[in-house]
């Protein structure tokens, strides 16, 4: 198996780094390609079974549409054929129509998707979440400065409980296709969400698995989803 985590060294805000690193204690035995961003994507020549990129600064999302650009067909191959993505924060605004900024102007983004991503810098957009994903409770939190709106109903990724969708007021959160995964949740995802883990596996092939410190992450994971789910009562 070979999984290729996408330019770390600017995606990396947030604790995004750690779902990786969770990741490896995973898959001890499997290939792990660090692509930094000097250099093209492994995916482009080789076959991979799972991409990975995290939250990255606006500035660097630009740089990284300037790599990726001229590749959508190899990407839209790859989804096609089930390989696994796994966009964590702003990072799957990439595969958009376009980001608009905060002055009107827009960048074209690579246009895998239909939806567009709106910056809304200096404001920050932070929320506590709670969704749900075929029947697995999701839990997260979101810091982003930007929503992103019209995603197709067949690409919608989690539904929503609590907190921030893909917009203030959407009902859901983040987007799939196939076995493509994009979600403005932050931080380490794959720690605090232990069975959606378990299902990215199952999608790699992995008939049974099984996740490091396996019992604490899911007390945590079970801690986690109790309080998230309490009502906020303000004196």
């Amino acid at each position: 198996m070979k999984i290729e985590i996408l330019y770390p060294e600017v995606c990396c805000l947030f604790g995004d780094k750690a779902n990786m690193r969770y990741f490896k204690l995973c898959l001890p035995d499997e290939e792990f390609i660090e692509t930094p961003i000097k250099e093209n994507p492994r995916f482009l020549t080789e076959d991979v079974d799972m991409v990975y990129i995290g939250s990255c600064s606006e500035s660097n999302q630009e740089k990284i549409l300037s790599r990726l650009k001229g590749y959508e067909e190899r990407i839209n191959t790859l989804i096609d054929k089930g390989v696994v993505f796994l966009t964590t924060g702003n990072a799957f605004e990439i595969f958009g129509k376009y980001i608009e900024n905060t002055d009107g102007t827009k960048i074209d983004a690579l246009n895998i998707f239909s939806f567009n991503s709106v910056r809304t810098i200096p404001k920050r957009n932070n929320s506590l979440f709670v969704g749900e994903y075929e029947n697995i409770d999701i839990v997260g939190y979101t810091s982003r400065f930007s929503h992103t709106y019209n995603i197709e109903k067949n690409d919608e990724f989690i539904s929503v409980k609590k907190g921030f969708g893909a917009s203030i007021e959407s009902k859901n959160e983040g987007v799939k296709r196939n076995n493509f995964f994009g979600t403005y949740l932050l931080g380490p995802f794959l720690i605090q969400n232990p069975l959606f883990t378990k299902e990215l596996m199952k999608k790699l092939g992995v008939e049974n698995p099984e996740l490091p410190f396996e019992a604490d992450i899911m007390k945590a994971y079970e801690v986690r989803l109790v309080e998230l789910n309490k009502d906020i009562v303000f004196d």
